[in-house]
């Protein structure tokens, strides 16, 4: 079905992906610990340490892709392989990167059927998840001592250990309702890491982004997996639905980015700038630019109220950019196919299975910069 020249570039870019995410893994996990105590990084003994992390997280990623891919090939319908994109920015002496941008799959046919898009979407974030569900637990059900996290931070044992400088990354995860419950119901309380330090714990951070992943990829928007969700179970709402949601995603996201008690001289700059992001984010929207204009002008203007008072109301800007990516490039709208016959019930289970599976991993504040 594919020529060799495919299988060779997918794996060698699937390899290439699995040993940046070993370094990035390592980098979050055990970093820390390797630098005060000198050690080389780059360590044969520290790079199989670090597939701790690297392999549950690729393997979740793989999985979530390979159930697009097999679920393409019953409907009959063609599509690339998956191709994993690496994506380690340790050689620049930044912060630590996820190893990799997520991987991608390529429809290479077209698709005229409601139930086939339904399918397919929803196949990659239930077969990743279920591997996410099982990674997680097996972290929370193995969790080491408590006295764990002084080996990677030996300063909470030691006031005054001196192994490496205060320039420390401040940083937390951000907390969403499967991975608390999940915490609650099979961890030794005693045992449970602080979110901050949660990076620790290889299987617990892979199961963690595993279910960001997820959650991105069911957001109800475009042609995202849960905007396939959302045009199998309301067709002929897709397209509000999805206005809606991605306006509501951006209004969340810029809360705070212009205020009334910026300087003025930055506030008179950083109006216009801010405006023609959000123009440019409802460009492929499909809608006039009179309500275009409505819309940016009405959410910049309850953003601005809401600063004015609440100002310590702030949203995540961090999902400014993928909401650019969304309405810029990926577009809001939905393939149209021909007919609108109702999926069956076994589907339309799966579809609201999938609305409060993204309920449960979704985090309003994913990672958080202190």
């Amino acid at each position: 079905m594919y020529k060799p020249k495919e299988y060779l570039v997918h794996g060698l870019f699937f390899i290439l992906t699995l040993i940046t995410t070993t370094l990035a893994g390592g980098e979050w996990v055990y970093g820390k610990s390797i630098i005060a105590e000198g050690e080389d990084f780059l360590t044969w003994e520290f790079f199989l340490k670090s597939t701790a992390f690297s392999i549950p997280f690729i393997g979740i990623l793989l999985v979530h892709e390979l159930g697009h891919l097999f679920t393409s090939f019953y409907h009959k319908v063609k599509c690339s392989l998956p191709l994993f994109i690496p994506g380690w920015l340790g050689f620049l002496g930044g912060a630590p990167s996820l190893g990799t941008f997520g991987a991608v799959i390529r429809m290479k046919s077209f698709v005229n059927s409601r139930k086939k898009f339904f399918d397919i979407g929803v196949a990659g974030p239930l077969a990743g998840f279920i591997l996410a569900v099982g990674v997680l637990a097996y972290g929370f059900l193995t969790l080491p001592p408590a006295d764990y996290i002084y080996e990677i931070h030996p300063e909470y044992a030691d006031p005054d250990f001196e192994g490496y400088g205060e320039d420390v990354l401040d940083f937390r995860l951000g907390n969403n309702l499967l991975f608390e419950l999940m915490g609650n119901f099979l961890a030794d309380p005693e045992r449970i890491p602080e979110m901050s330090e949660v990076i620790h714990y290889p299987f617990l951070f892979a199961g963690y982004l595993a279910l960001f992943f997820t959650a991105l990829n069911l957001l109800p928007i475009g042609q995202l997996d849960g905007g396939h969700v959302i045009f199998g179970l309301f067709p002929k709402r897709h397209t509000e639905i999805s206005l809606v949601v991605f306006t509501l995603f951006l209004g969340y996201a810029g809360l705070g980015m212009i205020s009334p008690y910026m300087p003025f001289e930055e506030l008179i700059i950083w109006i216009p700038f801010y405006l023609a992001f959000l123009f440019f984010c409802y460009q492929r929207s499909g809608l006039e630019l009179q309500t275009r204009l409505t819309i940016i002008l009405t959410m910049s203007a309850v953003q601005y109220a809401i600063s004015y008072l609440k100002p310590d109301w702030q949203g995540y800007q961090g999902w400014l950019l993928f909401g650019f990516l969304l309405g810029r490039i990926m577009g809001l709208r939905h393939p149209e196919v021909s007919g609108f016959r109702e999926l069956d019930t076994r589907r339309k289970v799966i579809g609201w299975l999938a609305i409060l599976i993204f309920a449960l991993c979704f985090s309003p504040r994913p990672f958080i910069f202190d």
